[in-house]
């Protein structure tokens, strides 16, 4: 990867906001549909359209590239780069790679890119060792997320240890290296999400936790909402990840080019350890290795369980992930609850009046950190007004009757907030946002009772094809939709075309040139890769290849035996269950629970702290062989067979159970007419809940 000089970033900047802000001729007309680019890494990928270009370039006078002060503050205190771009999974695989992204550092602007998302990629290419202040570092461009490591009176603090055990591992080499070699007193769990936790066996062991070296810190319901959000629709998140992170799309100025809060997820080894000291107080104080610390929660944020720190010593605010380079989701893509924009802004407003009258840096688990007390107090009251303006403009709106399929076309940003680099939607965008907060209040209905009970879009599309005069008239007029530049109103049309001919592969092609062009247009990088995935799925079929993955055997073994009874209720198939009924107790000695699992009128409940006497089969085992199950260690017949598993009644109820459930496939169809033939994968026990992976090399 190419490497740029200390104290250079701004002023690469400057030289390419001159390339951004350079003169070119407005087109006179669009152009006719584009031949495919020849440095496209897709033989069907177009290069940006006139309409795309003539957009870039009216972007350019719209955006303050003069401030350049993200630049200074991201390129201060750093201290060294390593050798390497590429991080090794101890699979083998490549886990983590920066260097793909080198071509950013080129000096070079991108019309398939949006210049103000491009400032942002560039930003992040942050790679190395950074000094924050005195005793406090940051280990950037490792992952996802930043990896965070304080001078404590005997060791290493760290806050978020990444989303892998081989990043983090590598990251504690690398500061060790540079700065001197400490041990990992504790370590510190922002919040539940795996970008700031599932690294932690890269820094630290059971072992180490076990003794009492390291101590694991988190916020109160942490480990409910690490394991839970993961797990009951674990498997649509994570492929659904492939659209919002574009996981698998090529990393090219024609596809991923950055994440917002990051460069991309990496794809090594998830793990787990619980916490030793769980903040439960809305404001709490701890001394940590020597180092005072003022922790406050602020659940119902960025996540359903989260914190922010303060250090008073050093005047150091940790923001967690509640403030970082830019607007968060208020609704993922990747699919998760709706979170509150307003307890957002309040949880902000809260540690700018706790933290913020005094702080004198402000550091992050995402983007770079923030010097000087008006500075941070600027920052954070902009994103505090800006999700309290979201929230409240929206419901204003919709107080007035505009719906949640129109809110989208109606709000917009104060111009002030426009105007502000960190209040910019690069990971969120205005479009999902103002959405979701209706849906919050609202829900997803629109009052139009047309759209209550609605067709699916297979049922209703071949009807619009036939009332447009079939295929071939709707595929001319796409074609003139694309080149006037109304990309939209296109995909209007083709979706329609789409799924009512799921082999058509000249409109699948066609729509997504209009999703490529609607991604190079975009900000957010979650839009981005939202559009150009599916333009890559509808040329190619489903992509496949190493990919991050939300479960792993921490993970499992994480999951309370309610939330896996509840599970295997989600796997049951209704149809395969049809007039079947049975009771079964499970007892399990090493943990003292007890559960009755219950089939009827194809539903599978579970209750706690009871068993039947009319049970059709009684299961008695030790939680620590499930497990093992869950795993794919062993099946039920091998601890039975092993004499681990003990049973009364009929054990033929068990395969019955065995015999309803599915087992999910991670490559479900997305868009109509992309699935492959399905590839060999391992046969597995349906009790396993490892999370499968998408098997190939592209």
């Amino acid at each position: 990867m190419k490497q740029v000089p200390k104290l250079s970033y701004a002023a690469a900047f400057v030289a390419l906001a001159g390339l951004l802000f350079s003169c070119r001729e407005k087109p006179a007309a669009m152009e006719t549909m584009p031949a495919p680019s020849a440095d496209h890494f897709d033989a069907k990928g177009k290069a940006p359209s006139a309409a795309t270009i003539a957009k870039w370039e009216a972007l350019k006078n719209k955006m303050p590239f003069e401030d350049v002060r993200d630049f200074e503050e991201q390129e201060k205190g750093f201290i060294a780069k390593p050798d390497y771009t590429q991080i090794m999974a101890d699979a083998g695989h490549v886990a983590w790679d920066m260097g793909r992204y080198s071509f950013l550092l080129e000096g070079k602007d991108f019309q398939s890119i949006h210049p103000s998302l491009q400032r942002m990629a560039i930003l992040n290419m942050n790679y190395g060792l950074y000094k924050v202040m005195d005793g406090i570092y940051q280990i950037r461009g490792y992952d996802l997320s930043n990896i965070t490591f304080v001078e404590g009176k005997t060791g290493w603090i760290i806050f978020d240890p990444l989303t892998s055990a081989e990043t983090a591992r590598a990251a504690l080499k690398f500061i060790n290296e540079k700065v001197g070699t400490r041990p990992v007193t504790a370590v510190i769990y922002s919040h539940s999400h795996g970008d700031h936790f599932a690294g932690v066996k890269g820094v630290t062991s059971e072992e180490d936790v076990k003794s009492g070296k390291t101590v694991i810190i988190a916020p109160i319901g942490f480990m409910h909402h690490a394991v839970s959000e993961n797990v009951f629709a674990g498997n649509a998140m994570s492929r659904r990840l492939f659209y919002q992170y574009g996981v698998l799309l090529p990393v090219d100025p024609h596809g991923h080019v950055d994440q917002s809060i990051g460069k991309n997820v990496s794809a090594g080894t998830i793990t787990l350890i619980p916490p030793t000291i769980v903040i439960t107080k809305n404001v709490e104080e701890l001394t940590v290795d020597g180092i005072k610390m003022v922790f406050q929660n602020t659940p119902g944020t960025e996540a359903p369980a989260e914190m922010n720190t303060y250090i008073p010593s050093k005047k150091a605010f940790w923001a967690a992930e509640n403030v970082t380079g830019t607007i968060h989701n208020i609704y993922t893509l990747r699919g998760a609850q709706v979170r509150d924009a307003l307890e957002w802004s309040k949880k902000i407003n809260e540690a700018l009046y706790l933290f913020g009258q005094e702080a004198e840096v402000m550091f992050a688990s995402h983007s770079w950190p923030r010097w000087g007390n008006e500075r941070i107090q600027e920052v954070m009251r902009d994103q505090r007004d800006l999700y309290a303006n979201m929230n409240n403009s929206v419901l204003n709106l919709a107080n007035k009757g505009v719906t949640i399929n129109e809110i989208h076309n109606v709000y917009q940003v104060p111009e002030s907030l426009q105007k502000k680099w960190h209040a910019r939607s690069y990971h969120g965008s205005i479009e999902h946002n103002s959405r979701a907060i209706i849906n919050r209040y609202l829900g997803y209905w629109d009052a139009n009772p047309t759209t209550l009970v609605p067709l699916s879009p297979s049922e209703s599309a071949p009807l619009y094809v036939e009332m447009m005069g079939g295929a071939a008239k709707i595929i001319s007029k796409g074609r003139a939709l694309y080149n006037s530049g109304d990309y939209l109103l296109a995909t209007e049309i083709l979706n329609k075309l789409v799924y009512a001919e799921h082999g058509n592969q000249e409109a699948k092609d066609l729509l997504a040139d209009c999703f490529e062009q609607i991604g190079y247009q975009r900000e957010s990088a979650s839009v981005r890769n939202s559009f150009l995935a599916a333009a890559y799925e509808l040329r190619n079929g489903i992509p496949t290849g190493a990919s991050p993955k939300s479960a792993s055997p921490d993970l499992l073994q994480a999951l309370t035996v309610s939330m896996m009874l509840d599970f295997v209720g989600i796997r049951l198939n209704p149809e395969r269950a049809a007039g079947k009924s049975f009771t079964i107790n499970l007892i399990l000695p090493d943990i003292k629970e007890k559960y009755v699992v219950e089939l009827s009128n194809s539903t599978l409940s579970n209750i706690e702290g009871f068993t039947s006497p009319k049970a059709d089969l009684t299961l008695t085992l030790n939680r620590k062989d499930i497990n093992l199950v869950m795993g794919g260690v062993k099946t039920f017949e091998e601890l039975i067979k092993g004499g681990q598993v003990k049973f009364e009644g009929n054990i033929g109820v068990l395969a019955e159970l065995k015999g309803m459930l599915d087992n999910f496939e991670l490559g479900f169809q997305i868009m109509p007419g992309t699935k492959k033939a399905k590839d060999a994968v391992k046969e597995k026990d349906v009790f396993e809940l490892d999370e499968p992976e998408m098997k190939g090399d592209n």
